[in-house]
């Protein structure tokens, strides 16, 4: 019985750790007492969900209020899991994943006119300047957020010459 709790509790660790715990009860009665039913599980919560729908014929209505889920968060499920399969269930992070206006492209031309200025121009300055050139409209704030630390590395790639990375290295060795 105490090695069932730690096995239980280990679960429930490794779920939060990803991301996929349940918070909300479920009253479904698949889930009551059941040793490999386990409520807290999102995945298996989410999927027990959509079979209960596709092969048992119960009423979307019903389902998501059996699963503590909501009829949207039933049919992104469905879609994605029709789109991906079961890994289409995992929780995932949502928003971009990468900057989509700020390229490198982008980016590049913002440091040439860094470069080529006599003074470090404004972000609103920047903004115009990329909306000009790049078509691109992004926020002042945004665009420094990226720039200044795209121009460090690139100061830091054209600033060291063989030579010195050569005196790096200890003498000793």
């Amino acid at each position: 019985m105490a090695s069932d709790s730690r096995q239980r509790a280990r679960r429930r660790q490794a779920l939060q750790a990803h991301g996929a715990t349940r918070p909300q009860a479920v009253t479904d009665p698949l889930f009551r007492g059941s040793a490999f039913f386990d409520p807290n599980d999102l995945v298996q919560v989410k999927y027990e969900m959509l079979r209960s729908v596709e092969k048992e014929g119960r009423a979307v209505v019903d389902a998501v209020e059996a699963f503590g889920l909501s009829r949207p968060v039933y049919y992104v499920t469905w879609g994605l899991f029709n789109r991906e399969g079961l890994p289409g269930l995992l929780p995932r992070k949502r928003g971009p994943k990468r900057p989509h206006k700020l390229t490198e492209e982008a980016l590049a031309v913002l440091a040439q006119a860094v470069r080529e200025a006599e003074r470090m121009p404004s972000a609103a300055e920047l903004a115009e300047l990329l909306a000009e050139r790049c078509g691109i409209h992004a926020h002042p704030r945004s665009i420094l957020r990226r720039l200044l630390p795209y121009l460090k590395r690139q100061e830091k790639k054209h600033s060291r010459s063989p030579k010195k990375r050569l005196r790096l290295i200890p003498r000793g060795t």
